[in-house]
């Protein structure tokens, strides 16, 4: 099992959603991935909630707060300083959307968006530590910015996280993996030219299952949109779907666990 209990900075360390129906959404992860919803009855925690499995947190959910009208899923990338680190996107050309900001005593947040569009957040842990399970069945294992400007992106993401782009072929398509500390952490690729125009750039989460047909027809008859149907990728074979609210995900068969 690959449970974590802290994660080092640059690395992905929590995915949350923000959905238009959280109740609905919670039922419809709930079939996919086993999670149970335990929510927050705090008023101050905004209907904010935490995803379950096995009796470890692997997700956050929680209302959409701006306005939109679909729903998304979020990424958050660990950091030792919150503070220094959206000092760190105002001189890269990104826009913070939230300057650092304690949230409860479980850690500290910001959030922003690139040059390139996409929206993504980091997260300094105290309490709240991320998810405590990932690459497993049920859990995240998986990063991935799909990019309408995969220059800008890359420059960006250089700049605030430290990382390292490192450009591989898959199969003819170029494919960047980001590395920290010389292993992968996320990946990127330009915005395929089938999505709808307008569609900004934005960090797509693949989860781990163990049985990609079986979830994939769950997810179908459950009411998501399938947009890439068992496609094989080096880490194993994976199916990019919509859910009924909106947000962009992936599930995948691993061929092993790291």
């Amino acid at each position: 099992m690959s449970q974590r209990s802290g994660y080092d900075p640059g690395v992905p360390c929590w995915v949350d959603i923000s959905s238009t129906d959280v109740e609905a959404s919670a039922r419809f992860y709930g079939e996919i991935f086993g999670w149970r919803a335990d929510m927050s009855d705090d008023p101050a925690a905004g209907g904010y909630g935490m995803f379950v499995l096995d009796g470890r947190r692997v997700a956050g959910l929680g209302p959409v707060m701006d306005g939109r009208r679909t729903s998304s899923w979020n990424t958050y990338v660990a950091t030792h300083d919150a503070a220094a680190l959206a000092g760190r996107v105002a001189n890269a050309g990104g826009t913070v959307l939230m300057e650092a900001m304690p949230i409860f005593e479980d850690g500290v947040m910001t959030a922003f968006t690139a040059p390139d569009g996409s929206y993504a957040a980091a997260w300094q842990a105290r309490g709240h530590r991320g998810a405590e399970l990932v690459n497993e069945p049920g859990s995240f294992c998986w990063n991935e910015l799909l990019s309408t400007d995969v220059p800008a992106a890359e420059r960006f993401y250089s700049e605030v996280f430290g990382w390292t782009p490192l450009l591989q072929d898959l199969q003819g398509m170029k494919y960047t993996e980001w590395q920290a500390g010389g292993l992968g952490v996320a990946g990127m690729m330009e915005m395929a030219s089938d999505y709808p125009a307008g569609t900004p750039s934005f960090w797509m989460p693949y989860f781990a299952v163990a049985d990609l047909e079986a979830a994939t027809d769950t997810a179908e008859q459950a009411g998501a949109q399938i947009l890439v149907r068992t496609m094989q990728a080096p880490p194993g074979p994976f199916t990019m779907l919509i859910d009924p609210h909106g947000a962009p995900l992936s599930i995948i068969q691993l061929h092993e666990t790291s």
